[in-house]
């Protein structure tokens, strides 16, 4: 079984992935225990899937909301 750092692939927006029975997602590795936010990030996957459903993928997700959290940086 590979360790939690191996798991780790990032860059593809996996990190949005949940656990299965059969594999530990990203978000659940050690490295990645403090992230938060996820709630806000499936609600807003579901609200784009359920307009343009196979459409936007959950690196499009992560991509547009780090860019607007920027934006409102002020």
């Amino acid at each position: 079984m590979p360790s939690n750092i191996e798991l780790l692939q990032g860059c593809d927006a996996s990190i949005l992935l949940n656990s299965t029975s059969n594999s530990t997602a990203e978000k659940d590795a050690v490295p990645n225990q403090s992230l938060t936010g996820f709630d806000i990030l499936d609600r807003l996957k579901a609200l784009i899937e359920s307009q343009c459903l196979n459409t936007v993928s959950c690196a499009d997700i992560l991509a547009l909301a780090a860019r607007d959290a920027v934006s409102f940086q002020g």
